[in-house]
């Protein structure tokens, strides 16, 4: 078996994509609130949801460029992943580069389109309810598929990372139900 392959099934490896699912949430939050922050708007961050603190922006294009910041960093992490493999050929960097991509994926698909910063980002430009959305996903699937040949993960490898991704999903939203309840 492939030293590589082998390593998916490691604890170690399940591990770190516990700890990617929640640096991929943090991270796509934190662009939302460092550019409502750079555009002078106070935010507030939390493990599932970034706004501004006075309920409102500051100005009226302040809401789009902060909903792109999300998706931005999720992609930029993804990037950053991705070099990082190239360069290493390091299977555990695999993990947050794939989660981006499984996140928006899941939360497009599942979490209801129309409350997804892409619908959201879409319905403001006017440019068709799924085009942002689609950019998006295919941009992180198009990252995963060229780590995943760097890396020599399989389809069928790519199919156990992926049900360990929801896993991992389901952890992080229930963390975020468990905050909401404790009003964390």
């Amino acid at each position: 078996m492939d030293e590589n392959i082998s390593k998916v099934f490691k604890l170690e490896f399940i591990l770190l994509f516990v700890l990617a699912a929640y640096v991929s949430y943090l991270f796509h939050e934190f662009g939302h609130w460092t550019i409502g922050e750079i555009l002078g708007n106070k935010m507030v961050l939390n493990l599932n949801y970034t706004w501004p603190k006075s309920g409102y922006y500051i100005k009226s294009g302040n809401e789009l460029y902060t909903l792109m910041g999300g998706p931005g960093f999720s992609i930029l992490q993804a990037v950053a992943g991705l070099l990082i493999i190239m360069k290493y050929k390091n299977l555990y960097v695999y993990p947050f580069v794939f989660f981006p991509m499984y996140t928006r994926f899941f939360s497009l698909a599942v979490g209801g389109f129309g409350k997804q910063d892409e619908a959201r980002i879409s319905a403001i430009i006017g440019g068709g309810n799924y085009t942002f959305a689609v950019l998006v996903v295919l941009i992180l699937i198009l990252l995963v598929i060229k780590s995943s040949f760097i890396l020599k993960i399989d389809f069928r490898k790519n199919g156990y990372i992926f049900v360990l991704s929801t896993l991992c999903q389901v952890l992080v939203i229930g963390t975020y139900q468990l905050m909401s309840i404790l009003k964390l």
